[in-house]
């Protein structure tokens, strides 16, 4: 049995679950999301809780098992605290502009400045002319906003400069050798 996929998904206070056959919609304080469920997994709505469960063991069934369940509880938790990514830009005259909550401006060392427009339901944080963080209640989308910011400017091995994630080690490389 799958560890994560018989662990009962807790519903908060305030948040309201409908399934309607293989839709599960989450409507929360922060907003509303919704998810398809792959074809053998089913949803049950209990008391306070839901349960993912599978019909059989087959191979597709488990894999999907544990996932599912996942996915639920990220939509639960997205509806009621949101999710946050955090970037850090290191570079000399790298910098971040905030031109309201859903766009951003780069100085990233190009000779033009880039311009980056959040999709629906992403907010961004601007803390510092280095330090950014990516908002909304979307895991999936917050991620691959984040991933496209950092995408702007990789981070490169030998002066670590570019756009990273908060606490990101990166793997340093040693120069050319000084006679």
């Amino acid at each position: 049995m799958s560890r994560i996929g018989k662990l009962p998904v807790a519903v908060p206070s305030g948040v309201d679950v409908a399934i309607d056959g293989a839709q599960v919609t989450v409507k929360g304080p922060k907003g509303t999301l919704s998810h398809t469920v792959a074809a053998p997994i089913t949803v049950e709505k209990g008391d306070g809780v839901l349960d993912v469960k599978r019909p059989d063991d087959e191979r597709q069934s488990k894999a999907l098992h544990g996932l599912t369940r996942t996915l639920v509880n990220n939509m639960v938790v997205g509806v009621t605290e949101g999710y946050e990514k955090k970037l850090e830009i290191v570079g000399v005259g790298y910098r971040v502009l905030s031109k309201g909550p859903t766009q951003l401006e780069f100085q990233l060392g190009y000779s033009h400045p880039i311009t980056f427009n959040a999709p629906e339901g992403i907010t961004f944080a601007v803390e510092g002319p280095t330090k950014l963080g990516v908002q909304g209640i979307d895991k999936q989308l917050v991620g691959e906003v984040a991933a496209n910011i950092r995408k702007l400017r990789k981070p490169e091995p030998y002066k670590g400069k570019g756009v990273r994630y908060a606490g990101e080690h990166i793997r340093r490389k040693v120069g050319k050798a000084g006679k």
